[in-house]
This record gives structure tokens, C-alpha cells and sequence, in this order.
């Protein structure tokens, strides 16, 4: 049953980074089936910080839909903005302390399985969907981080159609940076020319 309900997961997975590359608002509600999916998975394979993480996505899916469909998101090409350099500091700072909070309460209260990667991949995650609510373009390289640990951390579980999965995502990640960067550049060059 596990079975099916992970590769049913994975492929609304693959299919909301697709939509999320191409700025499509319908990566949310796809996002949302993928994310209450994975809950059940986690559960199952003691992931508790990814269950958690899990658990988090489902209303974050609703704020990025909200987010995604207000007037100042540019209807059919979505406006896409750059972090300043402060505050990319700033979450990646909030990334390594979360990642030692959490896996340090996973390690000494529960019975997680690879705590310390865990966590990393659920404060990382997190700090990624938010910017990727935001449409900031550099939530991609947090998204690239994400999936190479989630990888190891999936294949060493033994959930091999996770983990094909997010090799899956590391690449759409990385074409997901390239395409964002360009369509930041188009709007800095229309910016410019208006």
C-alpha cells in the first residue's frame, strides 16, 4: 500500500515542480495532494522532522496559492524578485540553527531515524517553500541543497521512488534556477527600457 502511495506522491511531486518552474499557479493545489501523501509516507518511515515538514507544507501551499494569485504577481507571467544579499545571510544563518535545534530535539526525544539530515532537509525545505511563496528567485538554490541530502537521506531509507524522485527534482531545481534567473533579467532589461 506504502508502495503506491509513494509513487503516487512522487509523480503529483514531479508534476508540481514542472508546473512550479512555469510560474503556474496550479503548482499549488498539486503541491497540496503531493504534500498530505507524503505525510502518510513519513509517518511510516519514522521521518518525523520531514512529517512535521509535511504537516507545515500543507498551509503553506495555501498561502503560496494566495500569494501567487494576488494583483501584484503579475497575472500570466508571474513577477519573480532577488533577495538582497542580507537576507540570504539572514535564512541561510536560520537554516544551519534550525538544523541543529531540530535535530538535536529529534535525537534526544524520538526515535528519528537520521536526525541531523532530517532536519536539515525540513528547516532547509521550509525556508525554500517560503521563498518560493514569495517568488524570490534564489528559493531554487535552497531547493538544490534540499535534494542532494534529501537523496541520500531517501535512498538510505530505502524509499527508492523518493529518492529517484528528488534526483528528479535536483535536476528540474537546477533548470528552475536557470529559467527564474532569466526571466529576472527580462524584467530588469523591460524595466529599463520603460
Amino acid at each position: 500500500m506504502i508502495n503506491l502511495i509513494e509513487l503516487t506522491a512522487t509523480g503529483f511531486g514531479f508534476l508540481c515542480v514542472l508546473l512550479t518552474i512555469r510560474r503556474s499557479v496550479w503548482c499549488w493545489p498539486t503541491g497540496l495532494i503531493q504534500v498530505l501523501l507524503f505525510i502518510i509516507i513519513f509517518y511510516d518511515a519514522k521521518l518525523y522532522s520531514d512529517l512535521l515538514l509535511h504537516v507545515i507544507y500543507v498551509f503553506l501551499q495555501f498561502y503560496g496559492w494566495y500569494y501567487w494569485t494576488r494583483d501584484d504577481a503579475g497575472n500570466e507571467d508571474l513577477i519573480v524578485k532577488s533577495l538582497p544579499f542580507s537576507w540570504l545571510g539572514f535564512w541561510l544563518a536560520t537554516t544551519v540553527a534550525g538544523t541543529i535545534g531540530l535535530g538535536s530535539a529529534m535525537a534526544s526525544w524520538t526515535d528519528a531515524s537520521l536526525p541531523y539530515p532530517d532536519a536539515f532537509t525540513t528547516v532547509a525545505s521550509l525556508v525554500a517553500q517560503f521563498l518560493l511563496a514569495r517568488r524570490y528567485v534564489q528559493n531554487w538554490g535552497f531547493w538544490i541543497g534540499v535534494d542532494i541530502v534529501a537523496i541520500w537521506v531517501y535512498f538510505t531509507k530505502e524509499l527508492n521512488a523518493t529518492a529517484v524522485l528528488y534526483m528528479t527534482f535536483l535536476i528540474l531545481a537546477s533548470v528552475g534556477l536557470a529559467i527564474w534567473k532569466k526571466q529576472l533579467a527580462k524584467q530588469r532589461t523591460d524595466e529599463v527600457a520603460t
